[in-house]
């Protein structure tokens, strides 16, 4: 038995080639190691974005005996994508174009990276890595649409098939070569890949899940806005390498899209703070958190390709906007999408992605269109890379939510969530106050 488990585990390690497969010799292209190295710092900022800022962000916002539940179903969501990316996801999204809608199979298990990837200064190692990251969190964004009521096992199931069936693909679409590429749609740094896809599908998720019971009579105020605030602030920080690591070099493009990041999730947290004020009398530790936020997300997108006016006029409209959204999903449409993945993250994405269009041109301080673009065929292609993608995420979601369901229900018991997630789902209280 040992010899035969001893011979199995000797195949699969020799039909899974190593990192350092590619024998360095006189003739080998190097890596620039400033652009690796600042990479590899925006790696462990992203990842810090999801854990713990994405985690404690929406930890605090729901009600204390769901705080451990959040946690529990992002770090599990961060181990299930991790191993799945380097398998079979990363290959998908970023392997040679063959047909524009998914990539080939030559880099399963991570394999036959090269030295550079293509296109880049970078390891093909780091690279992968990179976008492992953003793997990582996107599909974590949808947890804040089905806190307090999603069955754990559903969870984890549904968030691997749809790093398969929906990111990985939209990733190669976009980002790997793909058709909306050729189109010339453009997403510098995830509006369209990353918000576009998780704000679409955890609207669908929401909307399938039902309504938290009691909502929206009963109130259910977050337990902890300083751990909110705390969050927020981790992922401001963490986005300066998800929108200047995005770059891909540590030079002035990675400047120039930590600086409009900057600028436009301040904008939108003072906005969003002062539509409050007037609203309702009070700017709220919350609120501020959630503009900053809604700048983060809308500006990146077109990070690396506006101007820094350009980026603070984003912001504006972010805060704007999505304030607005907030209380049209709940108040309007009486969705439950608990802590405004949709509102924020999907229309923040989306309209980023649009307003892409007007902002690059040079008269406005941007890098200018490509060749053969003018603003109309830029804002076509960025309106066919957010439809179509919004499309196939609601699409893919419903399929999967609803096929998923029929093994591991989506929803726990009206005992449960009564009861909350942290005992009923792990057992755990994540305060003991006695």
């Amino acid at each position: 038995m040992t010899k035969l488990c001893g011979a199995g585990l000797s195949a699969l390690l020799a039909a899974t080639p190593a990192f350092a497969q590619d024998a360095i010799d006189a003739n080998a292209v190097l890596s620039d190691t400033g652009d690796t190295a600042w990479v590899l710092t925006s790696t462990a900022l992203v990842l810090l974005m999801t854990l713990p800022g994405l985690a404690l962000f929406y930890g605090g916002l729901v009600r204390s005996k769901n705080f451990l539940s959040v946690l529990i179903q992002i770090m599990a969501i961060a181990g299930i994508t991790s191993v799945l990316w380097v398998i079979v996801g990363y290959t998908l999204a970023f392997g040679s174009v063959t047909n524009g809608f998914l990539g080939n199979g030559i880099n399963w298990m991570f394999g036959n990276l090269g030295n550079i990837r293509e296109g880049t200064t970078i390891p093909e190692s780091t690279f992968a890595m990179f976008q492992m990251t953003f793997a990582v969190i996107t599909p974590a964004l949808m947890v804040g649409a089905w806190v307090d009521r999603a069955r754990f096992g559903w969870v984890v199931a549904f968030s691997a098939l749809w790093l398969l069936v929906v990111y990985a693909p939209v990733t190669h679409w976009v980002w790997g070569g793909g058709w909306l590429a050729g189109l010339g749609t453009l997403d510098f740094a995830g509006g369209i890949v990353v918000h576009t896809t998780a704000g679409i599908s955890a609207l669908v998720a929401a909307i399938m899940i039902g309504k938290r019971a009691g909502w929206p009579k009963t109130l259910m105020l977050p337990h902890s806005p300083a751990l909110t605030v705390a969050g927020a602030g981790l992922l401001w920080v963490g986005w300066f390498g998800f929108n200047g690591g995005s770059a891909l070099t540590a030079t002035d493009d990675a400047s120039a899209a930590i600086i409009n990041t900057h600028l436009a999730a301040s904008t939108a947290a003072l906005i969003w703070a002062l539509i409050e004020k007037i609203k309702v009398g009070k700017s709220t530790a919350v609120g501020i958190a959630t503009g900053a936020i809604a700048g983060l997300a809308t500006i990146t997108p077109a990070a690396g390709f506006v101007g820094p006016g350009a980026s603070i006029i984003i912001g504006l409209a972010a805060g704007m906007v999505c304030f607005f959204a907030v209380g049209l999903v709940k108040n309007g449409f009486k969705i439950d999408d608990s802590l405004d993945v949709f509102a924020v993250h999907g229309v923040g994405g989306i309209l980023g992605s649009l307003l892409l269009a007007v902002f690059i041109s040079e008269s406005f301080g941007g890098t200018g269109y490509g060749e053969g673009m003018a603003f109309g065929s830029q804002f076509v292609a960025q309106l066919i890379g957010v439809g179509a993608v919004a499309l196939w995420s609601a699409f893919a979601t419903f399929i999967l939510a609803f096929g998923i369901s029929f093994v591991l229900p989506m929803r726990v018991s009206e005992d449960d969530e009564r009861d909350g997630l942290d005992i009923a789902s792990h057992g755990e209280r994540a305060w003991d106050l006695d």
